[in-house]
């Protein structure tokens, strides 16, 4: 197997790996014995579910977060550079997607290493697959803003561009706010627009579900505390 910076997807909760992750990435695992991580601990755990056998101290992670230096993440690569492979590991589905693991890949990809993603969960498409809008011209906007009044005219942005340039918008929230950000989309959309709201995907409780606007009253389940993703199209 060549030396790469290999993408390796992990679960989206607790769901049973066998269930979303291929055989074959477990075969990839246990040929790398460095590892670029968004924790440490989450990361070893995770390794020790899809191998119990795995000798953890046999193996070197590096912590990768908002603080890590470009300088840092490059030093990260040396194994690559001396014929040994490195896996990226994010905390939740796939790396570099939303996630820090980007700024690795670039600097990867400057420096002419080979780069291999892993099959795995993606909430962003399963979301749209799962929820009958626009899968040939969709965006993730990651948070919207935290102000409230800014919150509202991003909101009422991206809804315009559902209807001008038919284009299915999808966003997340801290999921203790999942609650208000629901109850401001009723507010703030058109009755006819369509909200798709899907939560812990993957999971035992997952829950993907279309209605209008007008019809989400009274019937918003408790998403407290639950990774969500919401979309809107018209």
């Amino acid at each position: 197997m060549r030396a790469s910076l290999f993408l390796i997807p992990v679960t989206l909760g607790d769901t049973e790996h066998r269930r979303v992750l291929p055989e074959y990435n477990r075969e990839v695992i246990l040929s790398i014995r460095h590892f670029i991580v968004e924790n440490v601990r989450t990361a070893r755990r995770f390794l020790k579910k899809v191998e119990p056998g795995i000798v953890i101290d046999d193996l070197t992670f590096y912590e990768l977060n908002k603080h890590t230096s470009p300088e840092q993440v490059a030093d990260y690569l040396v194994p690559l550079a001396k014929g040994e492979s490195v896996g990226v590991i994010s905390e939740a589905g796939c790396p570099a997607i939303a996630d820090p693991g980007a700024d690795v890949v670039a600097i990867a990809q400057r420096k002419d290493y080979p780069v291999v993603p892993l099959v795995g969960p993606s909430s962003i498409l399963m979301s749209v697959m799962g929820s009958g809008f626009n899968g040939q011209s969709f965006a993730f906007h990651g948070y919207l803003p935290i102000d409230a009044s800014e919150r509202t005219n991003m909101i009422k942005k991206l809804e315009g561009r559902i209807y001008s340039e038919h284009q299915t918008q999808l966003f997340i929230e801290t999921p203790y706010r999942n609650n208000k950000l629901v109850e401001e989309l009723i507010r703030t959309c058109r009755p006819s627009t369509k909200l798709c709201i899907a939560s812990n995907i993957t999971c035992e409780d997952e829950y993907i579900r279309t209605r209008p606007i007008k019809e989400w009253t009274g019937k918003i389940p408790d998403l407290s505390k639950k990774p969500t993703i919401f979309l809107i199209y018209k």
